[in-house]
């Protein structure tokens, strides 16, 4: 997700490991234009996130620098609300019998996105808002005494 424009990718890989996040890397790195000085990527610290591959990739990408969260800082993971928005345009209510339906129905979700994009605005959870204003509207309690 490149927050400041809305523009998503995204790819389908068959498990999560080390050498399709470095492929899924480099698909993002020819997507984002070259007059990009420098890229930011943040990560949790997922086992993968810290392999040799990734440090080979960052060797021949330069530009590319990663910032870790803390760890026991989910809550700072700004992934897990665009995942939520993934799942829900792509997987939600729907049944998948191949591999081939589910690669379609996420590339079919990211279309959708892109067509639609916005900049993605990383909500604040609930507790951190400011209190909502009260609505205009009046009513009557009745006390009944016996």
């Amino acid at each position: 997700m490149w927050e400041t424009t809305g523009d998503c990718w995204t790819q389908c890989y068959p498990s999560r490991c080390a050498v399709h996040f470095v492929d899924f890397l480099c698909f993002v790195d020819e997507k984002i234009p070259e007059d990009k000085e420098r890229i930011y990527a943040i990560m949790d610290n997922l086992e993968m996130h810290h392999s040799r591959d990734l440090l080979l990739f960052m060797i021949h990408h330069e530009r590319w620098e990663f910032v870790y969260q803390p760890t026991y800082a989910a809550y700072l993971n700004l992934i897990e609300p665009w995942w939520k928005v993934l799942r829900s345009l792509a997987l939600k209510g729907k049944r998948f019998e191949t591999w081939k339906q589910i690669e379609a129905a996420v590339e079919a979700a990211t279309a959708y996105w892109n067509a639609h994009k916005h900049p993605f605005v990383w909500g604040r959870r609930r507790r951190h808002q400011p209190p909502r204003v009260s609505q205009k509207f009046s009513f009557q309690v009745k006390i009944l005494r016996m």
